[in-house]
């Protein structure tokens, strides 16, 4: 049996909504015994959490801070293996993603379909998150003031934002506003305007100057910074603890199904690599409630270690059943990206190319605060829509899925877009010049997939279907061509574009017309590309070779009725248990329309309302 290594009152696993309610929690009543596991460090003092600049550190292969999914292979990716990364520090993906601040619509809210999570209930949760600072050398200047701020000052209707929230949201440190404004000014002559805040919930169909979680003097805003580090070893909250480094096993149930605390041993990533190591397994006991705080990925897994999930499954991996609870790991979901690389006529100062080529001269930007420390390299969001005639020349199928599922939902994108002002890849594989890379991601996919334990224990493999492409007619597949030849008709009425990476678009077939370029000017009177119907195979040939995770898992552990494969209720109980709760990106039982982390943040600040009140701390 294993020995009690600890008693708690609540004990919280994982990442960045983990934070959230456990600050939350300690907030509201420092009495609280609150214990949060995380399987990575602390991500305190981490030069390359903490800057910006530095944030694509976290896809290498090497990072200690990224968790790397292996999905199955999959045939309709041209046989490869996706990779999907995921938050393996304190913050989880706060911590390490690109940091864009994009809000889900409200439309995606009301589709949730549940008490108390529809968009105008969701709304003050949205507003308590976030502290919102636009920084005087952008449009609409404001003075920066944060102990006497009283509204927000930035871009649009302040009555739709927060405005003292533990969360900075900024434009950092640095915009390359010359690029920012002419790919605005491209994508308004292929169609789309550019819109003030794109983030209210209902605003549409444009492109928006994209705001950060970036503090105003260039720190990254992670949740583990905004709500957890000003907690640990302060007398305020004595008994706040966070026990890092330490892989949960398994929620543990009770004969009643009541989570009775957790099984969970030391991570091996962080023992020593020489001489003898131990991986015991510790048991934490928790007397009010256990929170699962995993993410999509993870919070499965931990689950069906714990005899939560479909029957077959569980019993092929070994582990009694304790709840019969099917909808455990399916539906997995995510928003499916690809990266198109540009050449330009940018300056050195206006990419951050001249950072990723040379990261010998880190301590020197650090040692003259330089500017970009604070800067993601992303200035453009959109949210974009097709025309009728896009629609009808993609064929009867998918006219038939838009006339269903978004016609009459004017605040529903088709796809979501965004400029990296650098190449999104090996720096020594091209020309030592200036680059931008649109990333096309398709904002609500039909495709699903699932995760699954193959074994009982944390690093038997997982049973990882992405599900991308796998979706009847390939309705996903032709929103990305779709979106490909758009971005591409935007790049190419910009001053600063410059030709194709080739290596970074399709193979064209030759004689084609739609063939990458190199050019030595921008091109003037431009006339829209010629696409062959080879040329359009070569385009869907690319995408099931490229596309792959924008890092936005989801939907794994729906909230809804258990008869509809749900898992948790509306209050995030786990069907068939007791005192067990989920509360990150596994339960919305809908996609939503934008990157994921603030619904990761919102759903924290949300589950932590909910924990509050049914622990009697509030009424």
């Amino acid at each position: 049996m294993p020995r009690i290594e600890a008693l708690t009152s609540t004990t919280l696993i994982g990442g960045t909504a983990a934070c959230v309610v456990a600050g939350r929690l300690a907030e509201a009543d420092p009495g609280l015994s609150i214990l949060l596991i995380e399987q990575g460090q602390d991500n305190r003092g981490v030069q390359n959490i903490e800057n910006p600049v530095f944030f694509l550190d976290h896809l290498l292969p090497t990072s200690t801070r990224t968790l790397f999914y292996k999905g199955n292979k999959a045939e309709q990716l041209a046989g490869r293996e996706p990779i999907v990364p995921s938050g393996g520090t304190l913050g989880g993906g706060s911590s390490i993603n690109f940091m864009m601040y994009t809000r889900a619509q409200g439309a995606d809210f009301d589709s949730w379909n549940t008490p108390g999570w529809s968009a105008d209930e969701m709304l003050p949760f949205l507003k308590k998150v976030l502290y919102l600072i636009t920084l005087p050398f952008v449009l609409n200047p404001m003075p920066i003031n944060p102990p006497q701020l009283e509204t927000y000052h930035g871009r649009g209707n302040p009555d739709d934002h927060g405005f003292n929230g533990p969360v900075q949201v900024t434009d950092g440190t640095f915009r390359s506003k010359g690029s920012e404004s002419d790919f605005i000014k491209a994508a308004a002559e292929v169609g789309w305007p550019e819109i003030n805040d794109l983030q209210n919930l209902n605003a549409n169909n444009g492109v928006e100057r994209w705001l950060r979680y970036v503090s105003k003097d260039g720190r990254r805003q992670d949740t583990a910074t905004a709500y957890v580090h000003e907690k640990i070893d302060n007398s305020k909250y004595p008994n706040f603890h966070v026990l890092t480094e330490s892989k949960v096993v398994r929620v543990l149930l009770d004969e009643d199904k009541r989570a009775v605390g957790v099984e969970y041993t030391p991570n091996p990533a962080f023992q020593a690599a020489i001489g003898p190591t131990q991986h015991p397994k510790l048991t934490v006991k928790a007397r009010k409630l256990v929170v699962v705080s995993c993410g999509a990925i993870g919070t499965p897994p931990v689950l069906e270690r714990s005899g939560l999930g479909d029957p077959k499954i569980l019993q092929r991996a070994g582990v009694d059943v304790k709840v019969d609870l099917p909808g455990v790991g399916h539906d997995y979901q995510d928003h499916h990206l690809i990266l198109y690389p540009y050449r330009t006529a940018l300056e050195p100062n206006e990419t951050i190319d001249r950072v990723l080529r040379n990261p010998h001269q880190r301590q020197e930007l650090i040692a003259a605060k330089d500017p970009v420390l604070g800067w993601n390299s992303i200035d453009i969001s959109s949210k974009l829509r097709p025309t009728e005639a896009d629609v009808a020349a993609l064929g009867p199928e998918f006219k038939d899925v838009w006339e269903r599922d978004f016609k009459n939902a004017p605040t529903r994108p088709l796809m979501l877009m965004g400029l990296v002002s650098c190449f999104l890849g090996d720096p020594s594989t091209v020309p030592e010049e200036q680059y931008v890379t649109v990333g096309n991601y398709t904002a609500y996919p039909y495709s699903r997939g699932h995760v699954h334990i193959t074994g009982r224990e944390v690093d038997d493999e997982l049973d990882f279907d992405v599900g991308y492409l796998n979706d009847k007619h390939d309705i996903d597949l032709k929103k990305q061509l779709w979106a490909y030849k758009k971005s591409r008709e935007i790049m190419r009425r910009t001053a600063m574009y410059r030709g194709e990476v080739e290596a970074g678009h399709p193979a064209w077939p030759a004689g084609s017309k739609a063939a990458s370029a190199v050019l030595k000017e921008a091109l003037t009177d431009v006339k829209d590309v010629e696409y062959s119907a080879e040329d359009d195979k070569a385009i869907e040939l690319w995408i099931r070779q490229n596309l792959g995770t924008t890092w936005h898992s989801i939907a794994t552990c729906k909230m809804a009725p258990r008869e509809e494969n749900g898992v948790v209720d509306e209050r995030l109980n786990v069907w068939g248990t007791k005192g067990l709760k989920l509360a990150d990106l596994s339960i919305p039982p809908e996609n939503v329309g934008a990157n994921t982390n603030n619904t990761a943040i919102v759903v924290g600040e949300k589950a932590a309302d909910i924990i509050i009140k049914d622990l009697g701390l509030r009424k």
